[in-house]
């Protein structure tokens, strides 16, 4: 009996042998092309894997009203290869007009660089300081859950590092790599220094698309209705509610997988607070811009991002108590996955090894932006119809009190953004 399990062992060994050698080969590809598209509504604010300041103008444009509908949309495009020009590198990507971006949008080889890579969870520079401290919230709810928030103490961190950055984790995710300077032998991207051309608010992906150049093989595919630009993603609620929290509510976006909000304030200079709705700790600055497909399925999952169906969210009194009563800028992002394309298809036959000449991704994202527990008329200077900003729909001011004035657009710049807390940089 005991032999007899011997040589089955055997045999279950030898079959694993003889499957792993029929595996298909595969090389390649020569070419990889990533597509970002971005629908942006208010205005943004910095996201994963460094982000960046705000942006002012935008800004500027929501807080007078130009901003609070209407969707801005934008395309990132990043060409990598591994072979060299014969000269100097040139290419160029044909869109379909539907894009009414121009006939031409010319990849240029950008002047390369240093390239500081951050992994997940790592600390920015911009959060080593020798003092301040940052609370980290999350999940949705009137109240925050027990043991919140977390507490980081930069006087302390330089002392222990390696605590803080377990206190300063993000959500858990396979940061993507898009072609690079750094990963490629020859790489182009757009937009760039040489063209300023932008994607008007009704471009649409739709149609054919090619990509030519002295360094890569012709890429052509075909992007169809449910390859497009997500919709515009806007907050219907943002207000605070009776329990002192904020309402946050948004309409549903076609084709989008995926919902996170995100919230950052301040309390005088040296206290930076941050909210997340993700369901598992995680530092506000170490969201993605984008996200996988199995990413995406596995964190909906273990509710790190809320799913598809999802369209409220309570920010946490806690929350708006530690940002001085309010004050914070709040984002939500809808994630819609990818769509990838490879050429040429995989032979049927294993043995035929898979010579791949180009691969396609195209990565989805939406978002919006504004001042927590506020609209975007009050951030105008308008009024609820029988209450004052930032209060419950009908409360009125204390007797005696004036009610508080919306920060204008001059108001913000003016003091920088929440009293230029330290935003990670790209």
């Amino acid at each position: 009996m005991r032999h007899g399990r011997r040589l089955a062992l055997v045999a279950g060994i030898a079959a694993l042998a003889t499957a792993a050698s029929a595996q298909q080969k595969v090389t390649g590809p020569v070419a990889v092309y990533w597509m970002s598209a971005q629908t942006q509504t208010g205005f943004g604010m910095p996201a994963a894997g460094g982000g960046g300041q705000p942006d002012a103008g935008a800004m500027m444009r929501a807080m007078m009203g130009g901003g609070g509908g209407g969707a801005i949309k934008s395309l990132t495009l990043q060409l990598g290869s591994s072979q060299a020009p014969g000269g100097a590198p040139a290419a160029e990507h044909l869109p379909p007009s539907a894009l009414q971006a121009g006939q031409s949008l010319p990849l240029v080889t950008p002047r390369t660089t240093p390239v500081r890579q951050e992994e997940p969870g790592q600390i920015p520079r911009e959060y080593q300081k020798p003092r301040g401290k940052m609370l980290i919230f999350w999940g949705c709810g009137e109240r925050a859950r027990p043991g919140q928030p977390v507490v980081i103490d930069f006087a302390t961190m330089a002392s222990n590092p390696t605590a803080a950055a377990g206190m300063f984790r993000g959500i858990d995710y396979r940061p993507m790599q898009p072609p690079s300077p750094s990963r490629n032998r020859t790489y182009g991207d757009w937009p760039n220094e040489k063209t300023r051309t932008t994607v008007p608010s009704n471009g649409s992906l739709i149609g054919p698309h090619t990509v030519q150049g002295n360094y890569s093989p012709e890429i052509s595919f075909m992007l169809g209705e449910d390859q497009d630009f997500l919709g515009a993603l806007n907050l219907n609620t943002n207000a605070r509610n009776a329990a002192g929290g904020v309402d946050l509510g948004w309409n549903l976006v076609g084709n989008a997988q995926a919902y996170l909000a995100t919230a950052v304030g301040g309390a005088g200079q040296d206290t930076v607070v941050m909210w997340s709705s993700s369901e598992t700790q995680s530092a506000g600055f170490s969201m993605p811009d984008y996200l996988s497909g199995g990413d995406i399925t596995r964190l909906v999952a273990n509710k790190t991002l809320m799913g598809p169906a999802t369209r409220t969210c309570k920010v946490p009194k806690e929350v708006l108590d530690a940002m001085s009563g309010g004050g914070g800028i709040v984002q939500l992002a809808a994630y819609g996955g990818e769509a990838n394309f490879v050429y040429p298809p995989r032979p049927t036959d294993p043995k035929v090894t898979w010579n791949q000449q180009w691969a396609v991704k195209v990565r989805y994202r939406s978002a919006t932006g504004g001042m927590l527990g506020m609209a975007m008329p009050q951030m105008g200077g308008g009024r609820q119809a029988g209450g004052y900003p930032g209060a419950p729909p009908g409360q009125q001011p204390p007797p005696g009190q004036q009610p508080p004035k919306a920060p204008t657009a001059g108001d913000i710049l003016r003091q920088g953004i929440l009293g230029g807390l330290p935003f990670p940089r790209r």
